[in-house]
């Protein structure tokens, strides 16, 4: 189960790597409006664009910055887990992980209503609990 235990871990990468270049694409037609990046204030970040670009391009860099936030600790798990032998319950939460961050993904990108947000967030977390926990319970054995 190693191999599979680190495939969704892997898809998590590439979403991210998609949410990535999906900023991209909206930020740099937004910014070229506003003058370029050529006008960018040296050392600016992107958290200068709040305010400036609309708030429906900035919520794909919102998304990815929480896409370098909490699947930071999934990753680790995955590892822990792929490591120590992952059952097919792991892999199973671990995919479930993954569909729910992408659809959170979604949802913030294109929607961002903050409730049904906040139900996707709290729903990845407690399986990324149960993970931690079937990990911590593997590794003392």
């Amino acid at each position: 189960m190693q191999k599979e235990m680190l495939a969704p871990a892997s898809v998590l990468v590439l979403w991210s790597l998609v949410m990535l270049v999906w900023m991209a694409l909206a930020r740099l037609p937004a910014l070229a409006k506003l003058g370029g990046l050529a006008n960018a204030k040296p050392g600016g970040r992107g958290q200068d664009l709040e305010g400036v670009l609309p708030d429906a391009i900035n919520w794909k860099s919102h998304n990815y910055s929480h896409l370098m936030e909490q699947p930071t600790l999934f990753y680790a798990v995955s590892a822990i887990l792929a490591l120590t032998g992952a059952s097919a319950v792991d892999v199973a939460l671990a995919w479930t992980y993954v569909g729910i961050r992408i659809v959170h993904s979604l949802w913030q990108a294109l929607v961002n209503r903050v409730p049904i947000r906040f139900a996707l967030f709290m729903a990845s977390t407690l399986v990324l609990a149960t993970l931690a926990i079937r990990a911590v319970a593997i590794t003392l054995t």
